[in-house]
């Protein structure tokens, strides 16, 4: 009798139960163009596609922004400068809605800066540190988080492992629930939790410098505990 039970309530289990579909690298770009991407705030010709990579003539300040959101996935993208110092980045979790005065979307900045940008801002004699230079995370534009590695409210590198221009370097990062952890190079060496941002658009940077990247792959996660005012508005309201 129990065998029959046992049968009858597994049938009257919802369809939610059901096996779920496995999750599965998706490209983010098709390699021929910028389908599935809106140019924002920069020129017509600063983003384009060669070689099957994408590619940005770093000017002006801006960024393009995906048409879709994303809450929970893991993101391998692979990128290279070849300006000493160039400038460049990856948003997550943005509105893609920029303030017209600093050109830059709110968010989580994953930053890809160049090695040598330490040497070229120096000022009254001091140098930056280049912690930072090696994967730093922080929020923009009011998003607040909690640094795993504090450098002020950024969260810096706790190894340094970016490559130098003319070098591809390798960024897996997973991002969950307002948690996010940084791989540079095939290690984990940064992080960040309780985003107060964790649904939204990815926003690539064109921030002075040409900058391309290849490889670029997302795996979208199931969804978590995201709530309502945690989620960018769509794009243009």
């Amino acid at each position: 009798m129990r065998p029959l039970l046992a049968l009858a309530a597994c049938l009257l289990l919802p369809a939610t139960l059901a096996a779920q579909p496995r999750p599965e690298w998706t490209p983010l770009f098709n390699g021929k163009d910028l389908t599935g991407w809106t140019n924002i705030n920069t020129d017509p010709d600063t983003w384009f596609v060669k070689d099957g990579m994408l590619m940005t003539t770093g000017k002006p300040l801006g960024v393009m922004c995906s048409n879709k959101m994303y809450e929970n996935f893991v993101l391998h993208i692979e990128w290279m400068h070849h300006e000493a110092g160039g400038n460049s980045g990856v948003f997550i979790w943005s509105a893609a809605n920029p303030d017209p005065k600093g050109r830059l979307p709110d968010g989580l900045e994953v930053q890809m800066l160049e090695v040598d940008w330490p040497k070229l801002h120096v000022k009254d004699g001091v140098m930056p540190t280049d912690d930072y230079v090696h994967g730093e995370l922080f929020g923009v534009g009011g998003v607040q988080i909690i640094p795993d590695n504090p450098r002020g409210p950024r969260s810096k590198s706790i190894e340094k492992r970016a490559l130098p221009r003319e070098n591809w370097n390798t960024y897996d990062l997973v991002a969950v629930d307002g948690v996010a952890k940084l791989s540079v190079n095939g290690k984990f060496v940064n992080g960040i939790r309780n985003s107060s941002r964790r649904k939204g658009y990815l926003c690539m940077e064109s921030e002075g410098a040409p900058i391309q990247w290849r490889n670029a792959w997302i795996m979208e996660l199931p969804g978590g505990v995201t709530t309502p005012d945690m989620i960018a508005p769509e794009r243009g309201k």
